[in-house]
């Protein structure tokens, strides 16, 4: 199938967990948490061409990069958009191409910024006009990092992740390696071993690295290959895992320092250098008069 001409493509970024705390558990079984989401400019790029047919479908062609082993109705920005429609009442439909480049599993929240670039940009070419606020309910029910990514900044986050106070982090540059595993992130939140009573913590007033990932250690007990990660990465600077895995970071006052690490990963392992925003790039193109 041949793309229409000019697509427009809108970016969904990828996110870090600089810590992860989990505090609790709700009755309904999902963790209680705190963490400060850093986002960053490793992004999957994403077309819509409104339609007035009421379907919503996921286009693979020869301009898209389609996330692999996941069928188009499972796809959150397909579960997203068709949410999107039952609450608005709208009956436009969609069809959404997908340059997939953040790993699946790797605990950067692509899928829910794929879901959360999907509701903002609906919204506009829709013309359903929910906003922030309803959208951010919206995406509540697909994810829990769908939030912050909907609300576009860097955020500190409490609850299950939907409670959220922007966050003025410094510049810095990212080393993201891949070990080649996926993590299932419901696994590891079931896990019996996994930390649920960390003490509360209040945002520092000058922002310093606090805290740690508490799902560190399940993810390093059940992938070797993660946990080989760490280790290779914590010679070079502090490593980190971000999410439930399996990626795992460092960060660096330069581009520089973190490609001269980054050509030292080893294969088969993929490895980005990314830089920290401030705001999501999809806030510029979604501004008013743009």
């Amino acid at each position: 199938m041949t793309p229409p001409p000019a697509l427009q493509w809108w970016p969904a970024p990828a996110k870090l967990n600089l810590f992860l705390h989990v505090i609790g558990r709700r009755p309904d079984g999902y963790h209680l948490l705190q963490t400060a989401f850093q986002l960053i400019d490793l992004h999957d790029e994403l077309s819509f061409e409104p339609t007035d047919d009421g379907q919503v479908l996921r286009i693979d062609d020869e301009s898209t990069r389609p996330p692999a082993d996941v069928r188009p109705d499972d796809d959150l920005c397909v579960r997203a958009a068709r949410a999107l429609q039952a609450d608005s009442g709208s009956t436009r439909g969609v069809r959404i191409r997908v340059r997939k480049r953040i790993p699946i599993g790797g605990g950067l929240g692509g899928g829910s910024s794929d879901a959360a670039t999907t509701l903002r940009v609906l919204d506009r070419l829709w013309g359903t006009g929910l906003g922030i606020e309803k959208l951010s309910r919206i995406g509540l029910q697909l994810g829990a990092d769908v939030p912050v990514f909907i609300a576009g900044r860097s955020a500190w986050a409490e609850g299950i992740g939907e409670r959220l106070t922007p966050l003025d982090l410094p510049p810095q540059w990212f080393l993201v390696i891949h070990p080649g595993v996926s993590v299932p992130t419901r696994d590891v939140f079931q896990a019996p071993e996994l930390t649920r009573n960390s003490p509360l913590i209040t945002i520092p007033a000058r922002w310093a690295p606090v805290g740690r990932n508490d799902c560190e250690p399940v993810v390093r007990a059940r992938f070797p290959a993660v946990a080989m990660a760490l280790d290779w990465l914590a010679l070079q600077a502090p490593a980190r895992l971000t999410g439930t895995g399996a990626c795992v970071f460092a960060g660096f006052a330069s581009a520089a320092l973190a490609e001269r690490v980054a050509a030292r990963v080893p294969e088969p392992w993929r490895a980005w250098v990314a830089q920290g925003l401030a705001a999501s790039p999809l806030e510029a193109l979604l501004a008013p008069g743009s």
